[in-house]
């Protein structure tokens, strides 16, 4: 069977490497630059992608639709290609309640739930593509020479469950070890705790800079992650309220800036 005809929604940061793993496997990826800026048209053109030109007829023509982009906008771009026929792959961080939600915008497409873990991919192996419905072997079985595609047992909506639980610990304890050594800050004992950081956790300050330079980057993508995450939760009877407050601390964490310009935003009520 010859490589699929592969539309990526939209070349981002991830976006834009998955696109290049697959280009390099020996697919034919196309992109749509209706309505988006230079910055994703260099980042397409780097990764070997083929302009065309509208969401509509990318969802037209291509045999398998990718949708990688901010939480926010998943229901959106599902939308924009609702005239795919083809299979549509959801690759975005939202509550299997949302995924599932999609049909409806996607009245003639094979709806496969997607949810990468790990970083822009460089090689197959460093990132997985967690996918489940009925049509996610096919799925693996099209792309999986490009990428590390893994079948979840079950049906649309349980790929995104684990990238939910997943992400829960991951982006949700690192927003609190933030407020945590925010409230040191603020009572005025940050260098006690890191003291008794050195003796009893000698790993969680470093943890806690890398999760500000992470919340400066890419907590504006965060934000709607985390209120997913608590959807979630509550969908499955679990107490809910964690994801809430992280997305609160990753709606304050500025664009860019140190530790302390993040911790400084933490206390600033927006608004």
């Amino acid at each position: 069977m010859p490589p699929p005809v592969v539309g990526l929604l939209h070349p981002g940061e991830m976006g834009a490497a998955v696109g290049a793993r697959l280009h390099e496997a020996g697919h034919e990826v196309r992109w749509a630059s209706a309505g988006r800026s230079a910055q994703t048209a260099r980042r397409a053109r780097a990764a070997g992608l083929v302009d065309a030109g509208t969401v509509a007829a990318l969802a037209d023509d291509a045999d398998l639709v990718l949708s990688v982009c901010p939480p926010h906008a998943a229901r959106d771009v599902a939308a924009a290609a609702g005239a795919c026929r083809g299979v549509y792959v959801d690759c975005n961080a939202i509550a299997p309640v949302t995924v599932r939600a999609l049909g409806e915008l996607l009245p003639h497409a094979r709806l496969v739930d997607g949810g990468i873990v790990g970083p822009p991919p460089e090689t197959r192996a460093r990132t997985r593509l967690y996918v489940s419905g009925p049509a996610a072997e096919e799925v693996r079985d099209r792309l999986d020479a490009a990428l590390d595609v893994r079948v979840v047992p079950g049906d649309v909506g349980a790929a995104s469950a684990l990238k939910m639980a997943y992400a829960a610990w991951t982006k949700g304890t690192s927003a609190l070890l933030l407020a945590a050594r925010g409230l040191a800050r603020a009572e005025g004992v940050e260098a006690a705790l890191l003291e008794e950081w050195a003796l009893s956790q000698p790993d969680l300050q470093a943890r806690s800079e890398s999760a500000a330079a992470a919340a400066a980057a890419k907590g504006w993508r965060w934000e709607e992650e985390m209120r997913q995450i608590d959807g979630a939760l509550a969908a499955a009877g679990l107490p809910a309220g964690f994801g809430g407050a992280a997305a609160e601390v990753y709606a304050r964490a500025p664009r860019a800036g140190d530790l302390d310009a993040v911790l400084g935003a933490l206390r600033a009520r927006p608004g």
